[in-house]
């Protein structure tokens, strides 16, 4: 597996696995989604060889620190690399209660996954986590806005509307299905059919809220995948990752109101997922469908700096004069 394109072609080709892959994850946390996931990259890769998967992808929380590591070493082991982003999102569609709690303090946003399928839209997702820092500090949120997408495009993106977390969800969950209806519209508007509903069965999920999901989706013609959003490695590690949910949002670990995942948060095989979305095969199909239309994978390139002394183009005079300039300084800063 070499350069950007063509990766995914060789999945449900051949043998094996690739012959019949039956599901392919798309967004597992790494370790460095940050005081979330408990999942190193070595035991992703290796959990995924294991269990002969043909493809992996993860989707850090707003961040992409771990895309080059996880490329390189998943590209060595033989699996194909899909780089993804879960990104707090703001609809910009006036529902303020998702925004601000009491005394302008915020609250937790929805979030979207958004998926690299070309080096474009690779490009547009370093783009797109940048600026959600350089305008999240302060009293905002590490986010992105809905207008972002809608004016830097979002060609090479694939977008998974963020199952339970996402702004479609938690508006239906909420009481509010003609907003839900109007965010998924707007989802589409910006990606098209590169848009996915996105549906996770995790612990005691709410089947009434999944099957009207499911019919919204039909109704809209938007098809449906089916993810894993795992945090840590096996349900034996479902304890220790909780302790650290609660050092995360500053609680005790006895406190029954806290946030919690449940112990169905692991890295589930294939045949796990296929047993669990036996129901709705499409939905398993279709992450095979995501994995294929990813033809991106980052290649290592040295550090691209600045020349600070504004010297000539040239390299070897470039080179010089920083040296100059940094004896200059070091000098004048001895005396």
């Amino acid at each position: 597996m070499t350069g950007n394109q063509g990766i995914g072609q060789g999945i449900g080709h051949g043998t094996g696995a690739a012959a019949d892959p039956q599901f392919v994850h798309l967004r597992v946390h790494s370790a460095y989604s940050l005081l979330e996931g408990a999942l190193p990259l070595k035991k992703i890769i290796g959990k995924a060889v294991a269990d002969d998967q043909p493809a992996i992808g993860i989707a850090d929380t707003n961040n992409l620190f771990a895309a080059l590591e996880f490329s390189q070493k998943a590209a060595d082991d033989g699996l194909q690399p899909i780089i993804g982003c879960q990104l707090s999102i703001d609809m910009e569609d006036e529902a303020e209660g998702e925004r601000r709690g009491h005394a302008h303090q915020f609250v937790k946003l929805p979030a979207i996954v958004l998926i690299a399928a070309t080096e474009d839209g690779y490009a547009r997702l370093v783009e797109l986590v940048s600026r959600a820092y350089l305008e999240g500090e302060g009293h905002q949120q590490t986010r992105i806005s809905c207008s972002w997408l809608a004016a830097g495009g979002t060609t090479g993106l694939i977008a998974l509307t963020g199952a339970g977390a996402g702004p479609v969800d938690m508006a239906l969950k909420s009481g509010s299905p003609a907003l839900a209806e109007a965010r998924l519209k707007a989802l589409i508007e910006l990606f098209g059919d590169r848009l996915y509903v996105e549906l996770q069965r995790h612990g005691n999920y709410d089947r009434r809220h999944e099957n009207r999901m499911i019919d919204l989706a039909y109704r809209l013609d938007i098809p449906l995948v089916a993810t894993n959003e795992a945090f840590f490695p096996s349900p034996s590690d479902y304890d220790a990752h909780d302790a650290l949910m609660a050092v995360a949002h500053n609680a005790m670990v006895s406190d029954d109101s806290r946030f919690r995942l449940t112990p169905d948060h692991y890295l589930k095989s294939r045949k796990e997922m296929a047993a669990l979305f036996a129901d709705l095969p499409e939905a398993l199909e279709n992450t095979i469908e995501v994995a294929r239309r990813c033809s991106f994978m980052l290649k290592t390139r040295g550090p691209i700096l600045p020349r600070f002394t504004g010297a000539s183009d040239d390299p070897e005079e470039a080179e010089r004069a920083e040296v100059a300039e940094l004896r200059r300084q070091a000098e004048e800063g001895l005396e």
